[in-house]
């Protein structure tokens, strides 16, 4: 893979964690494209997880944008009692591996760990995400966003920013 490519993609995740850190929701919400999938699945097994959202039950799962625009419409209203007040997070991302799709799209996996501190407590998750990226302009939209969360249980809320 190209050395520049691996560092430019590299960059775009970091600064998407970094937005969402930062909760800088009209910029992190830009950097997805308006038909992205975001998909969070739920474990079956302790090896295997639901595939398809239509068929299977989704820890999150939104077919477009809107269902992001939407949780920070209810973030920003109060409309989220469960989230308030927002966590402060820490997104790190690690050993990002690139191929492409097609039609100048990528395909990029990587790790992920957050942690996050609410109301006098810490905690995290981590996992895996694979993002589909197509270019625009000099950077990416990201067109799908398919996460695995790794953590056995969930102690607390769990929504993207977390993510």
């Amino acid at each position: 893979m190209n050395p520049q490519l691996q560092y430019r993609i590299e960059q775009f995740l970091f600064r998407k964690a970094e937005l969402c850190d930062a909760q800088d929701w009209d910029a992190y919400i830009d950097l997805f494209d308006e038909n992205c999938e975001y998909h969070l699945p739920q474990w079956e097994s302790e090896h295997q997880y639901t595939t398809d959202p239509k068929r299977g039950m989704s820890l999150i799962y939104y077919n477009n944008r809107s269902g992001l625009e939407d949780r920070v419409f209810r973030l920003r209203t109060g409309k989220s009692a469960a989230s308030t007040p927002l966590p402060r997070t820490l997104h790190q991302i690690s050993n990002v591996r690139i191929s492409e799709l097609g039609d100048g799209q990528l395909r990029v996996l990587a790790n992920w760990h957050t942690l996050y501190a609410r109301l006098g407590t810490s905690e995290q998750f981590f996992g895996h995400a694979t993002y589909h990226l197509k270019p625009v302009g000099e950077s990416w939209k990201i067109t799908r966003k398919h996460m695995l969360l790794l953590n056995d249980t969930i102690n607390s809320v769990l929504d993207f920013y977390h993510l």
